[in-house]
């Protein structure tokens, strides 16, 4: 039996898992190979079909000191894996994302299994914000090949020297499985021409802190200006569950809160008002016209400009992908009340500004690369696979 073994983090990277893990136990299947797929990650990987090792699901963070509460368990978790790398070794290793943790892995296996394959599936995005101190070099050598899933990306690591090779965005394969949004509505008993607001504050803890006040009262405000209005919350992790019931209560809204029907919610949506992620882009391949915002601690943002020099173009993943303004970003002070709402109800109102976001994503769902991403992406690595245990 060959072992893969998987290490991703956060909730978009457990959805990458899964989606992986699900098309890389297909094709072995197809081709009679055994397989078993080891990793940390979280439930979505697991019931893809993973043995996790740790859940990596609910520790990630962006931001510096965001980051500091979840180094003692990102290290425990990492040392749980190891040993039973040790005991186990793998034949092969994905990488998802997930930068530092990652280097930490990927070090470790080439320094313990040299000959092992190490493909890194989804690079961290320091082909975006490229920090002047980013070793980019050591990021690239780790990785025998990388599988990128944007145009962008792919180009950035080929002038790096890596071998690379571009799959598409497994997004698109997810979407295959979305529901209309006539469906979806009557799924969550929407009637008529009632408006739904999809809300998605948070799956990271820091984040019920830093966005959703500021999206809850903007939700708060669009309430009075239409009182027929629902909202409508999908549920990424159950440890958030208690402060966004809480948060509901306080603001006096309309809303529901649902677990595991985050497609439903999306596509059923006249608008959605998102932290900026993953979900930018569930959002924009379903056509629903949305407001993206981001805030971190005031230091770390302040850090991050003035002493370590960032630089984002965007952050939301739709305009990453053109490299223009598709999505509307609200970052740090701009990610007001007052903002959000000023841009939510042109978006509910003004159907010419509609119309432009949703041709627009037309554009941009052009340069996914098209449905079968997670299959070109376990067919590499099954090929490498393969030639590594002759």
């Amino acid at each position: 039996m060959a072992r893969i073994f998987i290490s991703t983090g956060e909730v978009s990277g457990d959805l990458q898992g899964s989606l992986l893990t699900m098309s890389l136990k297909r094709l072995a299947a197809a081709t009679n190979l055994e397989l078993e797929i080891v990793g940390l990650g979280g439930s979505r990987m697991a019931n893809a079909g993973a043995n996790i090792l740790g859940d990596t699901a609910g520790i990630g963070s962006v931001g510096i000191l965001e980051s500091l509460p979840y180094i003692l368990p990102t290290l425990q978790l990492q040392r749980q894996a190891k040993q039973y790398l040790q005991n186990q070794p793998p034949d092969l290793v994905v990488l998802i994302d997930y930068m530092g943790p990652n280097l930490s892995i990927g070090n470790y296996i080439r320094r313990r299994w040299p000959k092992v394959p190490i493909i890194w599936y989804i690079a961290p995005q320091f082909w975006v914000w490229s920090p002047p101190w980013q070793n980019t070099a050591r990021i690239v050598s780790i990785a025998d090949r990388f599988l990128a899933i944007f145009p962008e990306e792919a180009d950035y690591l080929q002038k790096q020297g890596a071998n690379v090779t571009w799959v598409g965005h497994p997004l698109a394969d997810r979407m295959e499985t979305a529901p209309s949004r006539d469906n979806a509505r009557a799924a969550l008993g929407i009637e008529g021409e009632q408006v739904a607001i999809a809300l998605i504050p948070a799956s990271r803890q820091q984040e019920i802190k830093y966005l959703m006040p500021a999206i809850f009262e903007a939700a708060q405000i669009i309430q009075n200006k239409l009182p027929q209005v629902h909202f409508w919350i999908p549920l990424s992790r159950e440890a958030l569950r208690q402060p966004i019931e809480r948060a509901i209560e306080n603001y006096g809204l309309q809303a529901t809160l649902l677990e595991g029907q985050t497609l439903d919610i999306l596509a059923a949506a006249d608008l959605a008002i998102a932290k900026s992620g993953t979900v930018n882009l569930e959002i924009a391949l379903l056509n629903v016209p949305q407001v993206a915002i981001y805030s971190v601690n005031p230091v770390t943002y302040w850090l991050a400009r003035n002493i370590l020099k960032f630089s984002i173009p965007f952050m939301s993943p739709p305009n990453l992908i053109l490299r223009k303004l598709i999505v509307p970003e609200l970052l740090q002070e701009q990610a007001s009340a007052e903002n959000i709402v000023s841009i939510a109800m042109e978006l509910l109102l003004n159907s010419e500004r509609r119309g432009q976001m949703l041709a627009d994503y037309g554009e941009m769902r052009e340069s996914l690369g098209g449905v079968g991403a997670c299959d070109r992406a376990a067919d590499v690595i099954l090929k490498l696979l393969t030639e590594a245990c002759r």
